[in-house]
């Protein structure tokens, strides 16, 4: 398979996407432990795969995700080509339904999958996702309401949920005109 790779500049540190020409295959902080982690994953489930520095619809789209995000707005998610096992990928659905500005606890991940007792698997899917902010796996916290791992590291993972709150906040209680 081959995919595209493009690094973005993004408020949070810069970010890589790896896009085929039908969708975003990853989306990952950059920084060098977490791309041999991203190498053995795109070995696994993309292999054999061809990797080139350069753009498509797919990394222009995710581009303006990006933008959007990061300047408040709501984008349109890129279309994802999420690879993994079968109880991986229910959690990363799961994600994907916690609303912006809002999060969740493990737990209550694992109680919605229907395996309550699985709240460490769903942190090990969780830390797993290849797919960040998109995939929001940032929005899930502790049963104790704290902020805990995050691959992109906790600061990080406190702007987000920050940014995505005062976002929120500022369409929630914005006066009608």
């Amino acid at each position: 398979m081959k995919l595209v790779r493009r690094r973005f500049e993004t408020p949070v540190g810069p970010m890589m996407a790896l896009a085929s020409e039908q969708a975003l295959c990853a989306l990952e902080f950059w920084k060098p432990g977490r791309m041999s982690r991203l190498d053995a994953r795109l070995r696994r489930w993309f292999s054999p795969v061809e990797i080139e520095d350069g753009t498509n619809g797919v990394i222009a789209q995710t581009g303006e995700w990006l933008e959007g995000y990061f300047s408040g707005a709501a984008p349109e998610d890129p279309r994802l080509d999420m690879r993994g096992a079968p109880f991986e990928l229910r959690v990363w659905a799961a994600l994907r339904q916690i609303p912006s500005g809002r999060t969740v606890s493990y737990g209550e991940i694992a109680r919605q999958i229907g395996e309550p007792a699985a709240s460490r698997a769903v942190g090990m899917a969780n830390g797993a996702n290849p797919i960040a902010i998109i995939v929001p796996c940032h929005r899930v916290i502790g049963s104790n309401g704290t902020l805990t791992g995050y691959g992109g590291g906790l600061e990080r993972k406190k702007w987000l949920l920050d940014h995505e709150r005062g976002q929120l906040a500022l369409t929630e209680f914005a006066p009608a005109i």
